[in-house]
């Protein structure tokens, strides 16, 4: 009994020693924990170089904002900085403008195609036509009269009558030309969109940019409209004048103190021989293109009033051929018209005439835009970049 007992108290001495040691053990690992706490103070710290870096921002802008309030920079901050809060939505309505931009290109290919699909299926009909005309009013002059020679005779001039009406429209509108106009529009459109992807994706675009890309589409849209009643362009112009697609330049002015114009940067030797390259390009480059242009339209004008007159002469011939006194003059008529009209016919819209002249007119117009940027930029205080740009066209009109 005394050795269970003395057992069973070593054995409550050894758990209870064990429970004390396991009670140290607690209460020595309690400290760790207090230390995993210990990271919460550094919270204020955050919070003072936060304080620290909001009052160096408050500092600033209390600077810049004295600064901003003198006369001299109030206007240029202002303007900076409605320009910055603008940002988002210039490129919303740059990205909108280059939507509708991208509407004008894909219009203007599908419309020319069409009216290029005008252009040689009325040819084909029109020359199909007076051609037939013409084979059978000679049918009908070597045939006896009767009513067979009547019914041939009458169809004939109503198919000469049918071949002038459609002349009449194809030579008022000249598909070919209108060709030519869709094929500019798509190519200048497609440039412009071109120019607002790049200002939208390398550059801070401003309200002024966005106002400068609603001119430049609204001047595509009157230089070469879609619709052709109302808005059409004259075909046959009394004046040749070259073809104008960019809005008016704005030229600037810069005033001294005493009133007097600024240096603008350029210099006198390099100003004096830009001057000069633009009277080569009024005098020569562009007069050229008038002249040829000029040329154009004049035989435009004769051939497409030539074609109508020949089919209506044989529409006449037609009508009296068989008769008794001028039976075989007037049948000669409606063949021979019939056979110079279709002639005309290909050569002034087989052979683009309207196209030529549209061309010419485009051609002279891009000289006349190179003279009024060169004018233009003459007038600007800041012209680093368009002195390169100047100097590139003119290597370009000396490999012209």
């Amino acid at each position: 009994m005394a050795l269970q007992a003395s057992s069973f108290l070593c054995a409550s001495c050894s758990v209870s020693s064990r429970h004390q040691r396991g009670n140290i053990a607690a209460t020595i690992s309690l400290p760790k924990l207090r230390t995993s706490t210990l990271s919460l103070p550094k919270l204020p710290t955050r919070g003072l170089v936060e304080e620290l870096a909001l009052s160096n921002a408050t500092t600033t802008k209390t600077y810049i904002e004295k600064q901003s309030n003198s006369p001299k920079n109030n206007t240029s901050s202002r303007l900076q900085h409605q320009a910055n809060d603008s940002v988002p939505m210039v490129i919303a309505k740059l990205y909108a403008i280059m939507e509708t931009v991208s509407d004008r290109v894909e219009m203007h290919r599908n419309i020319g195609e069409q009216r290029n699909n005008w252009n040689s299926l009325l040819l084909t009909s029109i020359n199909a036509i007076t051609l037939a005309a013409a084979t059978m009013i000679g049918i009908a002059a070597t045939s006896s009269i009767g009513a067979p020679m009547m019914a041939v005779k009458t169809a004939s001039t109503l198919m000469y009558l049918s071949a002038t009406g459609m002349l009449l429209i194809m030579n008022k509108l000249q598909p070919s030309q209108l060709v030519e106009e869709q094929r500019n529009a798509s190519r200048l459109f497609k440039q412009l969109l071109g120019q607002i992807h790049t200002l939208v994706s390398i550059g801070n675009p401003t309200v002024a940019d966005v106002k400068e890309a609603m001119e430049k589409v609204l001047a595509l849209d009157r230089a070469y409209p879609l619709p052709l009643i109302g808005v059409m362009l004259e075909k046959f112009p009394s004046a040749v004048e070259p073809a104008v697609w960019w809005p008016q330049q704005r030229r600037r002015k810069m005033k001294g103190n005493n009133g007097k114009m600024d240096w603008n940067g350029w210099n006198g030797k390099l100003e004096e021989e830009m001057r000069e390259l633009v009277g080569i390009m009024e005098r020569k480059d562009k007069a050229d293109y008038l002249r040829l242009a000029e040329k154009a339209v004049k035989l435009n004008k004769a051939l497409a009033l030539a074609g109508p007159l020949l089919t209506g002469l044989a529409a006449v011939g037609s009508a009296f051929a068989g008769s008794s006194s001028l039976g075989a003059w007037a049948a000669m008529l409606g063949v021979v018209g019939g056979a110079l009209a279709s002639i005309v016919n290909t050569v002034e819209h087989g052979g683009q005439v309207g196209m030529v002249f549209e061309m010419y007119r485009s051609n002279a117009g891009f000289f006349r835009l190179m003279e009024e940027s060169v004018e233009s930029n003459l007038n600007e205080s800041d012209v680093g970049m368009e002195a390169a740009v100047l100097l590139s066209y003119m290597d370009f009109v000396d490999l012209v």
